[in-house]
């Protein structure tokens, strides 16, 4: 169940960890949370393809990107198979491409920019290992929620 990141920040402060605001929406669902998976790797998507391949479990992908503007990590193919595959949500930290097509998919995706360019194809980079970026520890198996107010991790489901 998804709760309104403000609420979780009134009832659970000290348990949080809250992401810096540099996050925009791009899905049509701005509202979503669930259990994480980390990805980490730079320009290159192969291992965002493989995790969406595999039933998300409601869970939420988290994609360190490194921060990078050059190339886009997540498009709207990709979007349709995370939907197809239950996952609630992916964060990137790094660009996503087809906006127009993520918008028609109930996935929800939060990351820094649109970008046209897509990425390298090589599979090199890391999955389900702590990373950090916008202030906060990734962990896997961390419960991420987020809405229109901000992203906040939490070490376990929450219940208000």
């Amino acid at each position: 169940m998804s709760y309104a990141t403000t609420d979780l920040c009134d009832a659970f402060a000290q348990e949080l960890q809250i992401a810096d605001p540099i996050f925009f929406d791009f899905g049509s669902t701005t509202s979503f949370s669930g259990p994480i998976t980390t990805l980490k790797l730079h320009e290159d998507n192969t291992l965002v393809r493989d995790a969406l391949e595999t039933d998300g479990k409601d869970g939420v992908l988290v994609v360190d990107g490194g921060g990078s503007t050059r190339c886009a990590l997540l498009g709207g193919n990709l979007a349709v198979l995370a939907e197809k595959n239950n996952w609630q949500g992916v964060l990137v930290y790094g660009c996503i491409r087809d906006r127009e097509e993520i918008e028609e998919t109930t996935v929800g995706v939060k990351a820094l920019a649109p970008h046209p360019l897509k990425s390298n194809k090589q599979g090199i980079g890391q999955k389900d290992v702590p990373v950090r970026f916008a202030g906060v520890n990734w962990i896997p198996g961390y419960y991420l929620y987020a809405d229109k107010d901000g992203i906040v991790l939490s070490e376990k489901a929450l219940s208000l």
